[in-house]
């Protein structure tokens, strides 16, 4: 069965942008940059909603490092708002429920997933079960007073397996885990 990645880029307090920074908040470096291009989700099929897909799509026309690689990956926009054609090459637009389609796509399709942004979206797949690894990479900043979009806002508790890590350019910090949600806060077990 085809896996599910939930894939995000944060600032360290969790933010997925900030008021007035560049995109990668201005330190894409190029350890980072060449591993964009070479990863091996390249063949995965790219997952986002209609923000997500309005802001990558005005990056990738306006030239924005790391965004040509995707120009030739297939991805989906979950969309109700969006209308065909959409401009941004390889690009489908899916008004269906992005749960339940992605729940037929895993189990109908033999190409993984992966996530880019789409906060709500992610949210969503992962409090349906549906996330197989779950990787961030985060960037050395913190963006108090300028930070938007709280990553972790209205998730469920999730415990993390690590399963790999990486530091790119001596900087930013990558991490890749099995999620697991859990019912709430785990129990201590009882001192005696």
């Amino acid at each position: 069965m085809p896996e599910l990645l939930i894939d995000f880029i944060t600032s360290l307090d969790g933010y997925a942008a900030a008021d007035g920074w560049p995109g990668w908040w201005g330190l894409e470096g190029p350890e980072y940059l060449t591993w964009l291009g070479e990863q091996p989700e390249a063949d995965y099929t790219v997952l986002m909603g209609a923000a997500t897909y309005r802001l990558m799509s005005g990056f990738a026309a306006a030239g924005e490092p790391g965004t040509d690689a995707l120009a030739g990956m297939s991805k989906v926009v979950f969309s109700t708002t969006l209308s065909e054609p959409l401009l941004w090459p390889n690009t489908r637009l899916v008004a269906q429920d992005p749960v339940e389609a992605v729940r037929e796509m895993k189990a109908k399709a033999s190409t993984s997933m992966r996530t880019i942004g789409s906060l709500t979206l992610c949210r969503s797949l992962l409090k349906a079960g549906l996330a197989d690894r779950f990787r961030v990479v985060v960037f050395p900043v913190i963006t108090g007073s300028s930070g938007r979009e709280r990553i972790y806002d209205g998730y469920p508790d999730v415990a993390l397996e690590m399963i790999g890590s990486r530091t790119f350019d001596g900087r930013s910090q990558l991490l890749e885990y099995v999620p697991t949600i859990l019912a709430g806060p785990p129990s201590r077990p009882e001192s005696r």
